[in-house]
């Protein structure tokens, strides 16, 4: 049986045959050749270790779905040979009372096979949906804890298939390869073993034709699968194409540029082809389907022809014949199935392995077993001699997750060198200098987004790696230069911060965000939906949202990083109004792009080349000369005057 989560495609399983033409067998058998996927390299026990230890919760249902398989096996075998008897009752014009018992006895069977259909339906979908969930929740998890520089160099779309094909494709391994090759494996020795007893000559003569099935199934099937790889990359990169292309940035592009026609030329060459590629596919399909129409005809005509000489010999009853008929496609279904099995295996072997690849991708940021929370009252800041490389791509990311084939080796140079300096509770420190110096690094190292390298980073002076991650998000609070929104409703973007938060403290923060006139004039107030990444409000009105979640969170600590980078000039006075709501008694660490911003700052840092390379209060690096007064005398274009 398949599970709930199959593609509607495969939605019939392979021990669902029974009674079925030889043209379905031949659809399934293609369908199987085509979809399946082969492995380049051997799988260690430690892999199928892995995968017995999520299939050991499930042990119970998977034990009685394989033994309702099995029962659903012989049953299938029962009926031909009942149907068999039955001709042979009405030929030798037996009691019509055994006619009718042995009728009844097949509507019993088809009955009971019904009730175990449901039965067993019900116990795949029960497992199939448990393992995802296992499989989904663990790599969901597991990412969750990955540094910010994965999330940096990984594909969304790579990893989001991870979660869906991968995980989908490894549990068809209790699915359609272990419940199929017990079930096809049981009715084909109980299907052989009552056609020899019944007749061994027509038996032999049938298999003969076996190669003249299976050679289509692999050789059309194997091209089959190309064909559809083929159409599905050219549907992937017309769907980055229109996904590119319709989004606001790029339409504007292709207008401003005057480019649609080309844009339609491409597009149209990419959907040509695949046009193209359905034909070939459709024809692919029909002349497999016809082949083995073809041999499935000659098969029945060599039991029949065989067969019917055999019973006006009298060396055969009439019934065995019709049996022996009915036998012939529960024979040639659980061989096809088989002999692919090596590839169904290795091929939902392969979907295990890439989910366990992230799964083994280990987190570069992890809470120590001893951690504590952060000392409480006012809290201090301080980098003791700090120094810091990002990670090279091997320690984050996958090649298959950037969809590159072999990994970047390039990064590990120090971006930090020797970076010290304290921020007492209370205290305001400002970040200055040129685009690249290492400013965000610093303020991404205190909620450990990274681990420094060397030196260290305090909170009221302990090391943030000593500490819990609860407690550090709970004692800092974080605005980015972006504002992110989640697609959701303004409440839900709020809550994010801390979901008790009653109805009052919602509109106290967006009062003391300003926004609290803006989002009462919205026709759903708290409940409208602001679009992703906020699309819906203006740059300001979205910083000023930021913000009044971080009100909201009550941390003790606000890092800024250049929270007003990008807006003008209305906006970021309105934002400056909510940034001195979040800033007001609480130890404060930001990054300034606009210097006019943090002339109040108790302490600040010019930073270049990862260096601090001067310190002091605004009017004493005025008066210094030195390379915070030229960033001040170029972005005012004013003489200086302290």
């Amino acid at each position: 049986m398949r599970f709930a989560a199959d593609a509607p495609e495969m939605s019939v399983a392979d021990d669902e045959v029974d009674g079925m033409s030889m043209e379905v067998t031949a659809w399934h058998a293609m369908h199987r050749a085509a979809h399946a996927r082969e492995g380049d390299r051997p799988f260690s026990m430690a892999t199928l270790r892995r995968i017995g230890s999520f299939a050991r919760p499930h042990r119970r249902m998977l034990v009685g779905f394989l033994l309702l398989s099995v029962v659903m096996a012989v049953l299938g075998v029962a009926t031909p040979m009942l149907a068999g008897r039955v001709v042979d009752a009405i030929v030798d014009r037996e009691a019509a009372g055994l006619v009718i018992g042995l009728a009844a006895l097949i509507a019993v069977i088809a009955v009971a096979e019904a009730g175990l259909g449901l039965l067993t339906r019900w116990l795949s979908a029960r497992i199939g949906e448990g393992l995802i969930l296992d499989l989904r929740t663990a790599v969901f998890d597991h990412v969750q804890r990955m540094p910010v520089a994965f999330f940096t160099r990984t594909r969304t779309g790579a990893l989001v298939s991870r979660l869906n094909n991968d995980v989908i494709g490894a549990q068809r391994a209790f699915s359609d390869t272990l419940s199929g090759v017990v079930s096809n494996l049981v009715t084909l020795v109980l299907t052989l073993a009552v056609m020899l007893q019944t007749s061994w000559q027509i038996t032999l003569l049938a298999l003969v034709l076996l190669p003249v099935f299976l050679l289509p199934t692999r050789r059309l099937g194997s091209r089959l699968a190309r064909l559809r790889r083929e159409a599905a990359d050219l549907n992937a990169s017309m769907s980055t194409q229109m996904t590119e292309r319709f989004s606001a940035p790029g339409a504007t592009l292709v207008k401003l540029f005057g480019r649609p026609a080309r844009e339609s030329a491409e597009f149209a060459l990419r959907a040509r082809r695949v046009g193209d590629i359905g034909v070939r596919t459709a024809m692919v399909e029909t002349t497999f389907v016809t082949a083995l129409t073809l041999v499935s005809a000659l098969a029945l005509a060599l039991v029949y022809g065989l067969g019917g000489f055999f019973a006006l010999t009298g060396s055969l009853d009439p019934g065995a014949v019709v049996a022996l008929a009915l036998l012939l496609t529960r024979l040639y279904a659980p061989l096809t199935a088989l002999a692919g099995a090596r590839i169904e295996v290795m091929s939902a072997l392969v979907s295990f392995e890439r989910v366990f690849e992230v799964l083994d991708l280990k987190p570069l940021v992890e809470e120590r077993p001893q951690a504590r929370a952060v000392p409480p009252g006012p809290v201090s800041i301080e980098f003791d001699g700090v120094s810091f490389a990002y990670p090279t791509a091997d320690k984050v990311s996958l090649a298959s997750l950037e969809e590159v084939a072999t990994l970047d080796t390039r990064g590990g140079e120090r971006v930090l060198h020797d970076v010290s300096f304290r921020a007492e509770p209370g205290q305001m420190v400002a970040l200055v200098g040129s685009s690249g110096a290492g400013k965000s690094t610093i303020a991404q190292l205190v909620p450990r987004l990274y681990d420094v390298d060397e030196g260290a980073v305090r909170l009221n002076g302990v090391d943030v790696r000593d500490l819990t991650f609860e407690s550090i998000h709970e004692t800092l609070g974080m605005v980015t230069q972006d504002g992110h929104l989640f697609h959701d409703t303004i409440r839900a973007n709020l809550l994010f911060a801390r979901p008790d938060a009653s109805e009052e403290e919602l509109w106290d923060v967006l009062k003391r965000a300003r926004l609290d006139d803006l989002i009462a004039s919205l026709p759903d107030g708290l409940d409208t939906v602001v679009g992703e990444r906020g699309y819906r409000l203006s740059g300001g009105e979205r910083q000023r949202l930021t913000i009044a979640r971080l009100l909201l969170a009550q941390p003790r600590v606000v890092i800024l990083d250049e929270a007003t980078a990008h807006l003008d000039s209305t906006s970021e006075a309105a934002v400056q109004e909510a940034l001195g709501e979040a800033l007001a008694g609480r130890t404060a660490l930001v990054i300034a792009h606009r210097l006019s911003t943090i002339r109040a700052a108790d302490l600040i840092l010019v930073i270049e080349d990862g260096r601090v390379v001067e310190r002091g209060t605004h009017e004493e690096l005025l008066a210094a000369g030195g390379r915070y007064e030229q960033l001040y005398r170029t972005q005012f274009d004013e003489p200086v005057a302290a």
